[in-house]
């Protein structure tokens, strides 16, 4: 229950800031654009493991998009989010199935020397292992993976 709770209020506190940040423009075209700069996200934190060579990469990304990478010997890697990804993860972070997630309960997988995802927003966990033959993933944070795994590679 306290999950629950906890889960609510970070979705809450991320979404509050994002009530003014786009309108519609009044152009010909239609086309939207931001009247104001999007809302912050929380820093995020994705850490993948496992994997027949035991991979442990921890990923952690600044509110302004900054990113880094973290292998298990301790090498480093370091970028900038694209303007499109960053706008991508702050939707996909304020999306409220990200919170419902986190108070999913994960069964156990099948499959052997698969990658499993911890995602970390703002104090709030959630994951999965990457497994074919499972049940469906939580898709928000599979979003979220997918997103960071594509852009920091």
């Amino acid at each position: 229950m306290r999950s629950t709770r906890v889960a609510a209020v970070t979705v809450a506190a991320l979404l509050i800031p994002l009530g003014g940040c786009s309108a519609t423009d009044s152009t010909s075209t239609g086309a939207r654009r931001s009247a104001t700069p999007a809302a912050q996200v929380a820093r995020l934190v994705l850490e993948k493991s496992g994997g027949i060579a035991g991979v442990r990469d921890t990923v952690t990304v600044e509110p302004d998009g900054r990113w880094t990478v973290v292998d298990r010997s301790g090498a480093s890697r370091t970028g900038q989010l694209s303007a499109a990804d960053l706008e991508r993860l702050r939707q996909l972070a304020a999306d409220p199935r990200l919170a419902a997630e986190t108070g999913s309960t994960t069964k156990p997988t099948s499959c052997a020397d698969s990658f499993t995802y911890l995602l970390t927003v703002d104090g709030t966990t959630t994951g999965y292992v990457d497994c074919p033959t499972d049940a469906s993933r939580p898709a928000a944070t599979a979003a979220v993976v997918e997103l960071l795994t594509r852009a920091t590679g």
